[in-house]
């Protein structure tokens, strides 16, 4: 064998043995080590084992004088006072603690306008509005001489702001015969003579009383509102709701409206403002006469004073209107009658929602009409137009968007206000 082989061996023994003599020191040596960790680990607990067992040793010496003298005092109390602590302790023992009740706090409901300032409001916003057309007609008159061209403006103006043909050519010739406009241009006097001949034809000795507010009314008093879709009819309801409780009246709401989902929606959310119930379907698309019947008995059943009852207008033709009208107003008046029919008009659209208005009188029969959006408008002859074609006193007049603005309609202070 090769000298240098025997060599490598040997050198491969010799370090394989210090390796293994080297591993055994070591672990030798930490074992060593844990052991005397923990022998001085445990030296140290049972030191302060001892030192705990001291401290509580002199505690207990110190505190049983005190025990025992409560122990001879309790020996020395009364029997009586030990059978009272006994009653005592058993009767808290026993006694289970009061239920925490969660109380719901009550709804806040709004207090609705008065409707004796309501028309302040409107004949101010009549005043401030763009081109009131009493003004107009008062600008042409006050002339020192009216000339026929005048006249002619005159009568322009007033077909202008959905006066009417009638009324207009009417209201002229009127005019033209007055000795305060003919013989003299005092604007006083030439006010005076025009308020004069706008309250005879906007009517001011109509009565425009709502029927629920009248002497002797139904109790509860049912009123059906109708008028197409986008006049404001859901909401004229909901405004109508909120002056009757400004009133003192106990309301109840019908959502006959069931064509609109949305409908129902809107008018629980006027109802909830002032604590008004509203009758409603369950779902979209479902009978309106069947709610009408369940509104008008809830109504009965609970003694309220009105029942308002919004209808659909979103009907396709004559003969659809009228039954689907005539049917609500026959299953309501199994329950209660019929007191009012309200027809909600769109001030602003002025004659073109004349002819529509006549189909819905000529459906169910009308007692009144509900003016919606009238404040501002150039359009306000439209009170005399459409007193005229339906044969019904305009009752109730829209000021605005605000929930309050519905008044009952006062011809005074309308003309007041297009005059301002």
């Amino acid at each position: 064998m090769d000298t240098n082989v025997i060599i490598a061996i040997v050198a491969v023994v010799v370090i394989a043995a210090i390796l293994v003599i080297g591993g055994w020191w070591l672990g030798k040596t930490r074992k060593n080590a844990v052991n005397k960790s923990t022998e001085d680990a445990k030296a140290a607990a049972d030191a302060r084992l001892a030192a705990e067992a001291k401290s509580a040793a002199a505690d207990s010496s110190t505190v049983k004088p005190s025990v025992d003298s409560n122990v001879d005092a309790a020996e020395k109390a009364p029997a009586e006072s030990q059978q009272k602590s006994s009653v005592q302790a058993s009767s808290s023992e026993t006694a289970a603690p009061a239920p925490a009740t969660e109380t719901k706090p009550e709804p806040v409901h709004e207090t609705p306008e008065a409707a004796g300032s309501r028309m302040q409001r409107l004949k101010a916003r009549l005043s401030k509005s763009g081109n009131p057309f009493g003004k107009a007609l008062f600008n042409i008159l006050a002339k020192d001489q009216l000339s026929e061209s005048d006249w002619e403006d005159v009568e322009d103006t007033l077909l202008l702001a959905d006066v009417g043909a009638e009324a207009s050519e009417q209201l002229v010739e009127e005019l033209r015969n007055d000795a305060r406009i003919a013989g003299q241009s005092d604007p006083a006097e030439v006010r005076a003579a025009l308020r004069d001949k706008l309250l005879d034809v906007v009517g001011r000795d109509m009565d425009r009383r709502l029927n629920a507010d009248k002497e002797g009314a139904n109790r509860p008093s049912v009123i059906i509102m109708v008028g197409v879709n986008g006049t404001g009819k859901t909401t004229t309801t909901g405004k109508l709701a909120r002056l009757f409780v400004a009133d003192g009246k106990k309301v109840m709401l019908g959502a006959a409206d069931t064509f609109r989902a949305a409908a129902a929606d809107q008018l629980e959310t006027w109802g909830a403002k002032v604590g008004v119930p509203v009758v409603r379907s369950d779902k979209d698309g479902a009978d309106p006469a069947s709610v009408a019947f369940e509104a008008s008995a809830k109504a009965k059943e609970e003694n309220a004073d009105v029942l308002i009852i919004d209808t659909a207008g979103r009907l396709q033709n004559k003969a659809n209107l009228m039954d689907e009208l005539g049917k609500i107003r026959r299953v309501t008046e199994k329950n209660l009658p019929v007191d009012e029919v309200l027809l909600v008009l769109d001030a602003t659209t002025g004659q073109n929602g004349m002819a529509q208005a006549k189909v819905f009188a000529e459906a169910i029969g009308i007692t009144g009409v509900v003016l919606s959006k009238l404040d501002g408008s150039a359009k306000g002859g439209i009170v005399v137009s459409v007193q005229k074609e339906l044969g019904v006193p305009v009752k109730l007049v829209g000021l605005g968007e605000g929930p309050d603005d519905l008044a009952p309609f006062d011809p005074e202070g309308f003309v007041d206000g297009i005059l301002a």
